[in-house]
């Protein structure tokens, strides 16, 4: 099941800080993430520019199917890179830039939602997969696009922990090591809630089948 990164829209880096592309020198492999954020942590800030030019995108794609809400996953996004600078000093050494990221991410959408007391709304179906093929037979496609439409009410049937450990874990492809991070829980137990929250999707996905034959 391939899930495909919402749309995305050009998001200006916040204010307050004048954020350069880090560029690497000619033959030189890039800066790794962890990288540049260790370089951030140390004061150069001008080093954020790239990690945003990378991972604003990817981000955004994860906020919006873990909140159904574009404009909401618009403004959360922002406020993580901010944090991010806020909280530079607690990146350690040996930690994964990716996985605190989406556990900046986590809680900041936790923090907009709690302030503006609304809850998620189901996940847009636009975002989840994309079928469109010109290769294909119209027929195929449909049926396809059948299969995407009940795959999306599948998904709105997650509660929203279920949907949270799948788009880290199959969206976002991050290591169950780093999924526990993100969910402070154990590695074991992270891969134990995906494969559950797997299993429910399925079973949404062919009672749904069941209720609508084609």
């Amino acid at each position: 099941m391939s899930l495909l990164a919402a749309e995305i829209p050009v998001h200006p880096q916040p204010a307050g800080v004048k954020w350069l592309r880090t560029v690497a020198l000619q033959n030189q492999a890039p800066p790794t993430d962890h990288e540049l954020m260790l370089a951030v942590r140390d004061g150069d800030l001008d080093s954020m520019g790239e990690l945003f030019e990378r991972h604003h995108g990817p981000l955004y794609g994860y906020l919006t199917k873990l909140t159904g809400n574009r404009s909401a996953a618009e403004d959360i996004t922002q406020v993580v890179f901010e944090r991010m600078l806020r909280y530079r000093h607690t990146y350690r050494d040996q930690g994964s830039f990716t996985a605190w990221m989406y556990h900046l991410g986590r809680r900041c959408a936790a923090d907009y939602f709690r302030k503006s007391s609304s809850a998620p709304i189901a996940v847009d179906p636009s975002t989840l997969e994309d079928h469109a093929d010109e290769g294909r037979r119209a027929d195929e496609t449909a049926a396809r696009l059948d299969d995407h439409a009940l795959l999306q009410r599948a998904l709105g049937h997650l509660d929203h922990d279920d949907r949270e450990v799948l788009l880290l874990s199959r969206l976002q492809e991050l290591s169950f090591a780093e999924v526990a991070g993100i969910l402070e829980c154990s590695a074991g137990a992270a891969r134990v809630r995906a494969h559950r929250a797997l299993r429910t999707l399925r079973d949404h996905y062919f009672q749904l089948q069941k209720e609508n034959p084609l």
